[in-house]
């Protein structure tokens, strides 16, 4: 092929160079292998030319062999590498989880106030931590407003992915190509006269026009929402809700509920076990004060007071709760407010756990261990023999024995401990067992502050400056080693390592150069707005069918010569082929378009229908800002 393209071309290097692009985006289009096999492959074959280079009519290798691993260095690959170790850290902590507890409360049950929420959050989070990894991150939070509000999930899911796509334009570490930018710039200054070179794009340069861009995104979806989002009902991601089978199993017909206490109730100056058990409820949280949150061990207990304007999580059927609260004269709440992150299905729920024989607890009541306190387990049933003793039995106060069932209400982490205790035998195995660390918040906000801060005040390369905050999430047990790993998208780091290479190969040879000025000859005496669309056009078009990591390697040199050659500055030019490399709504290519197509019930004309409109917006809205910002 790369002979036969000889002719066409002004040498034989050029052509062969063609050659390697154009097996890769076949290969990249119809997915022929992985996309990171691909990169690996074509970065191999371009090694092997050294080998036969005289066979193919070249002096030497397309790349010096020296040359072709240096992308596993790299300065964007280690800080590619370093914002999934960083994202991971916040999301262990919980600071992810406390975000979506806010959405659910001031979101409500209107499309057209969750859609602004969520979406923006989504954007403003993936334009620090991968926009997949945001996107995952709100995919249960989505499903709990489905639920909630009865808004379909595919009237949310779309906007919330695709302000997490439009995010990544938001800040330079925001996307693997903004990331990758400024070092094929560096590259691209190699081949430059002195007048040409190109100063580097700082952490926030192009953040108006991201700004920009989410604004648009979140306006389109307000505005036109009902017109090009399908209404889709599915059953959405469902956390572990364990409450059907022991309704089905032990008969009981309990259910969470929220109730506030007026300063005027005679419940006020009360202990909660003067309640308790009179009236057959269960308090499995509480809030006295502003700040004074009581839940899981060592929270709660039975000589707990109830002051004035406290909000108590009540476990309870409906008739008890019904009776509780005409009682002492409470407020119910409609949805749970305050416990609505807590007590989510994702967070607590009802489980089994059995006594065993060498049990401590055996011959001790559950009041006698103080159970609720010790260990976060709120007894609702017992299971004795086949026997079921409900509340209201006094089961707080019969002796434990071995073999004991005991229902309770817990929150998964303090279950996920007391699979390491000999006195309990876990039978509930299907929830959630991540571990959350809420007390390395400190930390990892600490680590990431500074991160950011060298990135701003210092002139540290972006990788080291990364990797200090990472590597002190890591030496702070905001995350273990292991943790930092799975963090890390290898297949990411592969695809972009390998085809640096070719990138350079592209640059080198003069590929560039003449593919530029082929364009110029074509486009002719075109306004420099006009060059400028058409290459965001082309990047467009690129990463609708190959990674926006190949679509930024393969035309960012060829954006700057096109630049060079038109007498415009070819730092935008690079740039708009950064950010144009996000504009990947039209079909369901992108990582996080696929990965909401099957929670949302999407179809491949869905994305065509909204995505459509969509492309179009960010291309008139980008060329606009960057003609007006830059």
């Amino acid at each position: 092929m790369g002979l036969w393209l000889a002719s066409m071309v002004p040498t034989v290097e050029i052509a062969w160079v063609v050659a390697f692009l154009l097996l890769t985006i076949y290969l990249f289009a119809f997915e022929v292998v992985g996309v990171d096999v691909t990169a690996a492959t074509v970065m191999v074959l371009l090694g092997l030319t050294s080998l036969v280079a005289p066979l193919m009519g070249l002096e030497e290798g397309l790349i010096d062999a020296a040359q072709l691993f240096r992308g596993f260095s790299s300065n964007a690959v280690i800080s590619i590498i370093a914002v999934m170790i960083i994202g991971a850290g916040l999301d262990k902590t919980g600071l992810m989880s406390r975000v979506a507890g806010f959405i659910l409360r001031v979101g409500g049950s209107s499309e057209t106030r969750v859609i602004p929420i969520v979406s923006s959050t989504a954007g403003v989070i993936s334009s620090f931590m991968q926009n997949v990894g945001a996107a995952a991150l709100f995919l249960p939070v989505v499903s709990r407003i489905s639920v909630r509000t009865g808004l379909p999930m595919s009237r949310l899911l779309m906007p919330m992915g695709f302000c997490a796509i439009l995010g990544g334009t938001l800040t330079m570490v925001g996307s693997s190509p903004l990331i990758l930018l400024n070092d094929l710039m560096l590259t691209s200054n190699r081949a430059l006269p002195p007048e040409h070179q190109m100063e580097t794009w700082s952490l926030f340069s192009v953040t108006p026009v991201g700004l920009a861009l989410i604004a648009t995104g979140i306006l389109y979806f307000i505005v036109a929402g009902r017109f090009v989002l399908p209404v889709t009902r599915t059953e959405g991601t469902k956390a572990t809700n364990t409450m059907g089978y022991f309704r089905e199993t032990y008969g009981i017909e309990y259910e969470l509920w929220e109730v506030v206490v007026p300063a005027e109730s005679p419940l006020v100056g009360k202990l909660l076990d003067d309640v308790e058990g009179r009236f057959s409820i269960r308090v499995i949280g509480a809030l006295r004060g502003s700040d004074d949150l009581r839940i899981g061990p060592g929270g709660l207990a039975r000589d707990v007071g109830i002051q004035a304007g406290s909000v108590l999580g009540v476990l309870a059927s409906p008739e008890h709760t019904r009776t509780f609260v005409e009682h002492f004269h409470l407020d119910v709440r409609k949805d749970l407010e305050t416990f609505s992150e807590l007590l989510s299905p994702s967070q607590a729920g009802i489980g089994e756990v059995v006594l065993p024989p060498g049990s401590s607890l055996v011959g001790k009541s559950a009041r006698d261990v103080w159970m609720r306190k010790t260990y976060g387990l709120s007894m609702v049933a017992l299971n004795r023999g086949g026997k079921i003793f409900r509340e209201g039995d006094g089961i707080r106060d019969m002796p434990l024995q071995p073999g004991d069932i005991l229902v309770v209400h817990t929150a998964w982490d303090a279950l996920a401990r007391l699979e390491k205790d000999r006195d309990f035998v876990v039978v509930t195995t299907e929830y959630p067992h991540e571990e959350s660390r809420p007390h390395k918040v400190g930390w990892a906000l600490g680590f990431f502050g500074i991160a950011l801060g060298l990135i701003l005040f210092s002139d540290l390369m972006l990788s080291v400056a990364l990797l200090t905050g990472a590597l002190g999430m890591i030496l702070s047990k905001v995350l273990s080693i292991e943790e930092a790993y799975e963090a890390v998208s290898w297949k990411t780091v592969f695809l972009l390592a390998s085809l640096i290479p070719l990138g350079m190969a592209v640059e080198t040879s003069g590929t560039a150069a003449w593919i530029a000025e082929q364009t110029l000859v074509v486009m002719g005496d075109m306004p420099i707005w006009v060059l400028q669309l058409a290459i965001a056009v082309l990047a467009t078009g690129f990463t609708l069918v190959m990674s926006n990591v190949g679509a930024t390697v393969l035309l960012v040199p060829l954006a700057v010569n096109i630049a060079v050659g038109a007498g415009a500055n070819p730092a935008v030019f690079a740039l708009t082929v950064a950010i144009a490399t996000s504009n990947s709504f039209l079909i369901p290519t992108h990582q996080v378009n696929a990965l909401i197509m099957g929670p949302g019930g999407y179809r491949v004309p869905d994305f065509m229908r909204a995505g459509g409109v969509m492309t179009v917006l960010f291309l008139i809205v980008m060329t606009v800002m960057m003609n007006l910002v830059y």
